[in-house]
C-alpha cells in the first residue's frame, strides 16, 4: 500500500539520519570504510525510491518532468553504489591474472600485458579517471577480447555512464558487455553481482534481478562482494549469506 506523504517525509528524515550516523562513526573509527560505504549506499537508494514516490504524488499530473526527476533519483543511487564497489574492490578485490581459464587463452608476453594494463585501469578507477581506466580496459580487450575482468569493469563503467548522462545506447552497451562477460565466465562472482545490481535497479527486472542473485550467492562470493549485495539481498527477501 502506498505510504501517506507525511509517511515518506518520516522516513526519508530517518534515512537521511542513517546516514549522518554512518558518516559520524567512520569519523571515530566505529564503522570500517566498506561498512559506512555499504551503509550509505543503501540509504541512499532507499532515498532514491522514497523521493520517486513522493514526487509521484505531487506530480501525477505531470509526466514528463516526474519522468526527470525520476531518472535522476536512480543516477544519485547508482553513484552512490559505484562509489561503494570501488571502496570494496580496494579492500578485498583481487584482479584474476591473465591467461587464465577465464581470459580466453592468450600467450605468456600477452598476458604480462593484460596484467599491466588490468592493475593501471584499477589504479584509475580508484583516482576516479574513468577515461583512462577505459582506454586500458579497450587496450586488454584488444589482445584479448573475452577477459572477463576487462568486460565485466567496462560494462559497469559504460551503464553508470549512460545512465548518469541519459544515454540510451551507452547503458545497453554496458549491459551488453556484461552479459559477454558471464557468457564468458559463468563463475565470476563480480560480473554476476553488477548484473543482479542492474536488474534490480532497472524497471521491471525484479524476476532476473531474484535470479542473478541466486546465482551469485551460489558461487560463494567475498565478504566484501556480500556487504556491496547485503541491502538488495534484504529488500528481495534472499539469504544474506
Amino acid at each position: 500500500m502506498r505510504q501517506s506523504e507525511n509517511q515518506l517525509l518520516d522516513e526519508i528524515a530517518l534515512r537521511e539520519a542513517s546516514i549522518a550516523d554512518a558518516r559520524r562513526e567512520l569519523e571515530a573509527g566505529e564503522l570500517t570504510a566498506i561498512q559506512a560505504a555499504t551503509i550509505e549506499a543503501r540509504e541512499s537508494l532507499a532515498l532514491a525510491r522514497l523521493r520517486q514516490e513522493l514526487d509521484e504524488i505531487g506530480s501525477s499530473s505531470d509526466k514528463g518532468p516526474a519522468r526527470k526527476r525520476r531518472l535522476a533519483y536512480l543516477v544519485i543511487g547508482l553513484g552512490c553504489l559505484l562509489a561503494v564497489i570501488i571502496i570494496v574492490l580496494l579492500h578485498s578485490l583481487s584482479l584474476r591474472q591473465a591467461g587464465t581459464q577465464e581470459t580466453g587463452g592468450v600467450t605468456v608476453s600477452h598476458a604480462q600485458e593484460i596484467s599491466q594494463l588490468l592493475t593501471e585501469a584499477q589504479s584509475d578507477v580508484a583516482n576516479g579517471q574513468v577515461t583512462p581506466a577505459l582506454a586500458a580496459y579497450e587496450g586488454v580487450l584488444s589482445l584479448d577480447p573475452k577477459n572477463v575482468t576487462a568486460l565485466t569493469q567496462i560494462g559497469w563503467l559504460d551503464f553508470s555512464a549512460g545512465s548518469s548522462d541519459t544515454n540510451p545506447s551507452l547503458v545497453t552497451l554496458g549491459i551488453n558487455d556484461l552479459r559477454k562477460a558471464i557468457n564468458y565466465g559463468p563463475t565470476n562472482t563480480a560480473a554476476r553481482l553488477y548484473y543482479a545490481i542492474i536488474a534490480d535497479s532497472t524497471p521491471d527486472n525484479r524476476s532476473l534481478a531474484v535470479i542473478e542473485f541466486k546465482v551469485f550467492l551460489a558461487l560463494h562470493p567475498s565478504r566484501g562482494q556480500l556487504a556491496i549485495a547485503r541491502p538488495f539481498l534484504v529488500a528481495l527477501h534472499l539469504p544474506t549469506s
